[in-house]
């Protein structure tokens, strides 16, 4: 007789009566980290109908296949095609745009293209995602580094430039979603503006009025045009006494992510 279990994300086919042990040696001999339904096995417990076993070499990287037989255990297939084909623009790489591009990154995304021209520095990290060691790099370096950590198998485009109308349109004419996450309001309008008359078939997210610590729940989408959402409160901006902080600004990225998603899965707000 045989059973189905899982095996790292992958439904597959065994005798009964087995140990987790022999499921180590059919499926991946020398893993040295055996969990059994969320469980760390030592390899003698009996194996049974619709167990889920994930078998690990501690320090090893998951490989394209399994990484992506994960992404598309948890998405759904249809969902994770339509991620895996897709291409989200990420203009400005601070608060927001750092993170907006690692939840990219976790889901699967096919390409990020990513531009900025700072580097990080010590007051970043309250709110960005860098680090202590990586204060000094080129953000567009630094971002890369730490998003081929979170998942090696996603293409990275990177621009180490100042964004201007004379360039938007080469660096992102391929995105199907552009993220705009400016701190200044003459950059947002800049890149909102061009993006809108050079990038006909590019839907836009943009951020306004994140700063603080207000309630969570005032951080809104704001449907402007038909291709144009606005993320924030819209009136909550840096000022003193009204910090940048990270609760709020990844509440605001998320929701840009989140947002950003639902486009491109077809579920218009």
């Amino acid at each position: 007789m045989t059973i189905q279990i899982m095996v790292n994300e992958r439904e597959v086919e065994i005798s009964t009566g087995i140990t987790l042990d022999a499921v180590r040696a059919a499926f991946k001999p020398g893993a040295d980290l055996l969990v059994l339904n969320g469980h760390v096995g030592d390899g003698g417990e009996s194996i049974a109908e619709g167990d889920e076993i994930v078998l690990l070499r501690r320090g090893e990287a998951p490989d394209a296949r399994e990484l992506e037989s994960l992404l598309v255990a948890r998405h759904t297939p249809g969902i994770h095609g339509k991620v895996k084909a897709s291409r989200v623009g990420v203009a400005g790489l601070g608060g927001l745009g750092s993170q907006v591009a690692i939840a990219m990154a976790r889901m699967g995304i096919g390409r990020l293209v990513l531009a900025d021209f700072d580097v990080v520095v010590p007051s970043n990290l309250n709110r960005q995602q860098y680090f202590v060691d990586q204060i000094g790099m080129r953000k567009v370096d630094a971002l890369s580094e730490t998003l081929r950590r979170v998942n090696p198998y996603v293409a990275i485009e990177t621009h180490d430039l100042k964004l201007a109308p004379g360039n938007v349109h080469e660096v992102f004419g391929s995105c199907d979603v552009l993220v705009e996450a400016f701190d200044r309001t003459d950059q947002k309008e800049m890149l909102i503006k061009t993006a809108l008359d050079r990038l006909p078939d590019t839907r836009i997210i943009a951020a306004s009025g994140l700063a603080g610590h207000e309630p969570s729940e005032t951080i809104g989408i704001h449907r402007v045009s038909p291709r144009l959402f606005v993320v924030g409160d819209l009136q909550t901006e840096a000022r003193p006494g009204t910090g940048l902080m990270a609760p709020r600004v990844g509440v605001a990225a998320h929701t840009q992510a989140n947002l950003a998603l639902r486009l491109l899965l077809g579920e218009e707000e």
